[in-house]
């Protein structure tokens, strides 16, 4: 496992909402943290099936345009009764073809559910994989799993993306309902994240 001893790191994501997570992440550790937007990357396409080959892709282009360490994960929502749906496609649901728009990829999600007739608790889980890369191309895994169960409507105004209907295991909030410090305590993303700074940081 190599050690990061670098002071900044790029997070390739245009996600204003998982840039503000991964900021407060690592804050605690002195590392600058600069989101890909803000350096105008382009996104690359993502062609893998699953959510490692889709961060390295995303890693490997940042990194490879900048010459700086990045960080990069693939994350979506997979659901039991749909077969693991829609996984490493979960932002695809929410496109329009002017923007995403996840008011509407819920919907779609229940509306699976409802028609697929799944029985309750409609369990799922959030899946976060990073992908640490150095300048070297060398790069670390670490994987995040957050279970729980989706419910309707939407509940909650915090967080971002399809955290209104997800309710984590042992929890009575959606993640849409918690404040920030508590999301970021339990999330998908703040497990993978405290298995890298575990391995890679500390």
């Amino acid at each position: 496992m190599r050690k990061f001893t670098e002071r900044r790191l790029l997070v390739a994501t245009h996600n204003a909402g998982k840039l503000a997570e991964m900021r407060a992440l690592l804050a605690p550790y002195g590392v600058e943290v600069a989101g890909a937007a803000e350096t105008g990357l382009a996104e690359p396409v993502e062609t893998e099936d699953n959510f490692v080959g889709n961060a390295r892709i995303k890693a490997r282009a940042a990194m490879e345009a900048t010459g700086l360490p990045v960080l990069a994960d693939d994350s979506g929502i997979c659901v039991d009764a749909l077969g693991g749906a829609p996984g490493v496609y979960t932002a695809d649901w929410a496109e329009t073809g002017e923007g995403r728009d996840f008011g509407m990829a819920m919907e779609r999600t229940w509306r699976a559910l409802e028609d697929a007739d799944a029985p309750a608790p409609r369990l799922a889980q959030f899946r976060c994989t990073l992908v640490l890369m150095w300048p070297d191309g060398h790069d670390e895994v670490f994987e995040g799993v957050l279970p729980g169960q989706i419910v309707w409507p939407p509940r909650g105004a915090e967080g971002h993306g399809y955290d209104p209907i997800f309710r984590p295991e042992g929890h009575q909030q959606t993640l849409g309902e918690m404040t920030a410090e508590m999301k970021n305590s339990l999330s998908h993303r703040a497990l993978a994240v405290a298995r890298m700074i575990e391995a890679a940081f500390a």
